[in-house]
C-alpha cells in the first residue's frame, strides 16, 4: 500500500515539475496568459466582496427598525359573527395589551404607542415637526432603540409618570448642536422634561410616523399627562422568536378580537407589518444583486479562461512531435491529458493566487465606497460598502477558478491525448 501510494504521489511529482518545465520554457507567453485570470480572479473576488457588504448594509437598515418587531394599527371589522356589525371601528387600549400578555404565549414583549407633534423647545429653538411618541420600557429593546449617551425609558420612568424624554439624532443636532444634551431639560406643549438619552444617527430603510432620528419618546404615563392617550395609535409587539411571528400575530388578533367581539379571523380588523412582510424584498434585492455581480465575474474570468484554452491549443501543435515520441515510448492517453491538465491548472493557479492579492491590494487602496452615508448624511463609514476579502469569499473564487480552469484545459488535453502516435512523429 505505501509502495502504491509512493509511486502515486512521485507521478503527481513528474507531472507537475514537467507542467512548471513547460511554462518556464514560454515565460512572455506565460506570463501574458496568466495575466488575464488575475484580471479576472481579482474581478470575481471583488464583485463578492461588494455584494457581501452590500447586503450587510441593508439587511442591518432593515434590522435596525426592529429585528422581530411587528406593527399593528386598528382598522374596521369586515366580517359579521353572531350578529355583529361589519365595519366597527377597532380600538387598542390598555384592556388588550393585558389580554395579550395574559393569553398570547408566543408574544414576548408587547406595548402601546401614542403619538402627537405638540413641538420639543429647548431655550430659543424649537423643534415643531418631531413626533412625541409615548411608550413603554420594553419599546427601545424591540425597535433597537440604542442610546449613544444616557440610557433609555425604564420602568420607574414609566410607574412615577416621570417627565423624562429619549432623543433621536436630527432632534438633538436641532436643538442642542454639538454641546451634550444629557441632564438638560426640553420643554413639550410647555411642560418641561428631563433629557436622560440621545442616540446617534439611525441608518433606518423602513419607518412608520417618522423616521427614528427626527423622533422623541417618552414614557406612555407621562404621555396620558399631556394628551388623551386612552386610545393608542398603533401597538407594537415582538414574537418570542422570528419563526414564530405569524403564530404571534395570530394570537394578538384573536386576544383583541375576543376582547372587542369580533371574528378573530377578520385580519382586516388590524392590519399588521413584520419582519416576515419586507423579507422577500431584502432576499430580492440582495440575493439578485449577488447572483448578478458573481455572474459578471465568471464572465469576465471566462474570457481569461477562453484565452487559456487558445494557447493552450497552440502549444498542442507546437509539442506533436513530442507527444507522439512520448506514446511511442509508452505513455498513455491518460499520461498526456495529465500533462496538459497540469499545465492548465497551474496557470490558472498561478494567477489566482497573484489576483487574490491584488483584489486585498484594490480592497486596502480603495477603503470604503459610499452607499446610503450621503443619504443618510451620515460620515461614520457604517453605511458605506467596504471591500472584505473573507475567507469565504476566497472560497467561492478558488471553486470559480478551478471550474473555469479545468473547462479550460479539457478540449486541449483531449486533443492532445487523442493524437495518432504514428500521425505525429510523422508531423513537420
Amino acid at each position: 500500500m505505501r509502495q502504491v501510494a509512493s509511486m502515486g504521489m512521485g507521478m503527481i511529482y513528474q507531472v507537475l515539475n514537467e507542467a512548471w518545465r513547460a511554462l518556464r520554457r514560454n515565460r512572455t507567453r506565460s506570463s501574458l496568459t496568466m495575466l488575464g485570470i488575475v484580471w479576472g480572479i481579482a474581478t470575481v473576488t471583488l464583485l463578492i466582496a461588494y455584494g457581501g457588504s452590500f447586503r450587510e448594509i441593508l439587511v442591518s437598515g432593515f434590522d435596525a427598525f426592529g429585528k422581530g418587531a411587528v406593527i399593528c394599527w386598528p382598522q374596521q371589522t369586515s366580517e359579521q359573527p353572531g350578529g355583529q356589525r361589519a365595519g366597527k371601528k377597532v380600538v387598542l387600549e390598555q384592556a388588550d395589551l393585558d389580554m395579550i400578555k395574559e393569553t398570547a404565549n408566543y408574544v414576548r414583549h408587547a406595548c402601546l404607542e401614542t403619538v402627537r407633534r405638540p413641538g420639543v423647545a429647548y431655550g430659543n429653538r424649537m423643534v415643531g415637526t418631531a413626533p412625541v411618541r409615548g411608550v413603554c420600557p420594553e419599546y427601545g429593546d424591540m425597535r433597537n432603540e440604542q442610546p449613544s449617551e444616557g440610557r433609555w425609558i425604564n420602568s420607574l420612568d414609566e410607574l412615577e409618570r416621570r417627565r423624562v424624554v429619549f432623543l433621536g439624532a436630527r432632534v438633538r443636532e436641532q436643538l442642542f448642536g454639538g454641546r451634550p444634551a444629557v441632564g438638560e431639560t426640553v420643554e413639550i406643549a410647555g411642560v418641561r422634561f428631563t433629557v436622560i438619552g440621545t442616540m446617534d444617527r439611525k441608518i433606518q430603510l423602513s419607518n412608520y410616523f417618522s423616521s427614528d432620528d427626527e423622533s422623541t419618546w417618552i414614557p406612555y404615563s407621562a404621555a396620558n399627562d399631556l394628551w388623551n392617550a386612552k386610545y393608542a395609535n398603533v401597538l407594537v409587539f415582538e414574537p418570542i422568536a422570528p419563526q414564530f411571528e405569524q403564530r404571534a400575530e395570530a394570537q394578538v388578533l384573536a386576544a383583541i378580537a375576543t376582547r372587542q367581539q369580533f371574528s378573530p379571523t377578520d385580519k382586516k380588523a388590524i392590519q399588521m407589518f413584520g419582519r416576515e412582510q419586507f423579507r422577500p424584498v431584502i432576499n430580492g434585492i440582495t440575493i439578485g444583486l449577488q447572483v448578478l455581480l458573481i455572474f459578471i465575474g465568471i464572465l469576465t474570468l471566462g474570457i481569461g479562461g477562453v484565452g487559456v484554452m487558445n494557447i493552450m491549443l497552440v502549444s498542442v501543435d507546437e509539442r506533436i512531435r513530442e507527444i507522439g515520441l512520448r506514446r511511442a515510448l509508452g505513455a498513455r492517453k491518460w499520461h498526456i491529458k495529465a500533462q496538459f491538465l497540469a499545465e492548465t491548472l497551474l496557470i490558472m493557479l498561478l494567477g489566482g493566487a497573484i489576483g487574490i492579492v491584488v483584489s486585498y491590494l484594490v480592497a486596502v487602496a480603495v477603503g470604503t465606497l459610499p452607499l446610503m452615508g450621503p443619504l443618510f448624511e451620515d460620515d461614520s463609514g457604517k453605511a458605506d460598502i467596504h471591500l472584505r476579502i473573507s475567507f469565504f469569499t476566497v472560497m467561492i473564487s478558488t471553486v470559480v477558478l478551478l471550474l473555469v480552469g479545468v473547462l479550460s484545459a479539457l478540449i486541449p488535453a483531449s486533443r492532445a491525448a487523442n493524437l495518432d502516435p504514428v500521425e505525429a512523429l510523422r508531423y513537420e
